[in-house]
């Protein structure tokens, strides 16, 4: 990661031909266009990648999982289930759509704990959303057990995992929905995008609607769609979409680099006894963006951190991170917004101010994860690898 690494001829191409015709929307202007449909050409490309019936581009991850909530009916009144270690945006979307987070514990996978979530089901709960955080997923089979039994939607939160695999099948397309992004630092890029994919086709035509401020797409005059329900403007562009598709014909290559180099990383710090991996459950599904690992206690992490980001080597320790652990998340657990939440659901928010999560605590703490860039030599590769041991083993005291 990130595809922007090898941003070149490819992508140039494509963004010159929307760029030739002068129409940078995705809807409309169907004669000046010259059958130039990027956003078109790129959901067709991923229902052929991901093996999915239905592909809907949006402007964001973000974006891509409201849009999903929305068309799934999650709103007031409505409890969704998220891991304590997630971006900011998972827990934006369901407050954006009027709903209650309701964050619960991960467990070594760096995702939702499926006990904790099995502990956490009220009446009230409308979704699972499991994040696949750092390129590699869930306990999907655990939770997907878990939604069935208790008729509850599974929303794959897949924003950090395009090209993800669980047996067999792409992350994102094994539960009723799932959402992905495409911004910037992401595997595949669009600079800014987010996708969903379903194979639900009553969900997939709600969520093309209200993306585009509830057209409904039916007519070959855009002026005269009709609008079933409110939409917002999620829309891609047609630039952005032009970027994505010439990065999507590049994804096995860079599933491939990022594979190679992250085996070499960990099996030059698996020769260190302290060192514990993260667990995958599908080893084999693995994008492989990052590499996470577990040393004994936070105090010979921090060291390890500081020597790695002192060697060059980018360390994540995301205890002490505000963007994506709820440690620091003090906007969250204060509710503080620009607009009132609504009076319930300010009042259900009131548990966070205080609220503690030892169980994620004692893995974060303990937990970094470095970056698998793709653009590294082999003798870049080797010598970082090399520099990491040397950083991990330093501050063990070796």
């Amino acid at each position: 990661m990130p595809g922007f690494e090898f941003f070149g001829e490819e992508e140039r191409k494509e963004v010159n031909d929307v760029l030739n015709t002068g129409i940078l929307m995705r809807y409309g202007f169907d004669a000046q266009r010259q059958g130039i449909w990027k956003a078109k050409e790129l959901e067709q490309g991923l229902r052929e990648k991901l093996n999915v019936q239905y592909a809907q581009l949006t402007s964001s991850g973000t974006s891509a999982l409201s849009t999903i909530m929305a068309a799934m009916g999650i709103g007031a009144g409505d409890e969704v289930i998220m891991p304590t270690f997630t971006f900011v945006a998972s827990f934006e979307c369901v407050l954006f759509a009027g709903a209650m987070p309701v964050l619960v514990d991960i467990d070594d996978t760096l995702t939702l704990d499926p006990a904790a979530v099995e502990a956490a089901i009220t009446p009230r709960t409308k979704a699972v959303m499991p994040v696949h955080m750092c390129g590699a997923m869930a306990d999907l089979d655990a939770l997907k057990a878990i939604c069935d039994k208790h008729n509850l939607i599974l929303l794959e939160d897949a924003c950090q995992s395009f090209g993800g695999t669980y047996k067999g099948k792409a992350l994102g397309t094994i539960g009723d929905a799932g959402a992905f992004s495409f911004d910037f630092v992401k595997t595949v890029t669009c600079a800014e995008g987010g996708g969903i994919v379903t194979n639900n086709k009553d969900l997939y035509e709600k969520c093309d609607a209200y993306s585009d401020h509830g057209h409904d797409h039916l007519g070959v005059d855009r002026g005269a769609d009709l609008h079933p329900y409110i939409g917002y403007n999620f829309r891609i562009s047609e630039l952005h979409a032009a970027v994505g598709l010439a990065q999507l014909r590049k994804l096995d290559r860079f599933l491939e680099i990022q594979r190679r180099t992250k085996k070499i990383f960990k099996d030059a710090l698996a020769a260190i006894p302290e060192v514990s991996f993260r667990r995958i459950p599908d080893e084999a599904g693995d994008s492989a963006t990052f590499l996470g690992f577990f040393l004994p206690d936070e105090t010979t992490t921090r060291a390890a951190a500081a020597n790695m980001k002192a060697a060059g080597i980018v360390p994540f320790h995301y205890f002490d991170n505000n963007w994506h652990y709820i440690r620091n998340w003090e906007h969250f657990r204060n509710h503080r917004t620009l607009s009132r939440l609504a009076p319930q659901l300010e009042e259900a928010m009131a548990i966070y101010k205080d609220k503690q999560f030892p169980a994620s605590d004692a893995l974060i703490s303990r937990c970094i994860c470095t970056p698998i860039n793709m653009s590294w030599s082999d003798e870049e590769v080797n010598a970082r690898a090399a520099k990491l041991v040397k950083a991990v083993n330093d501050a063990l005291g070796k």
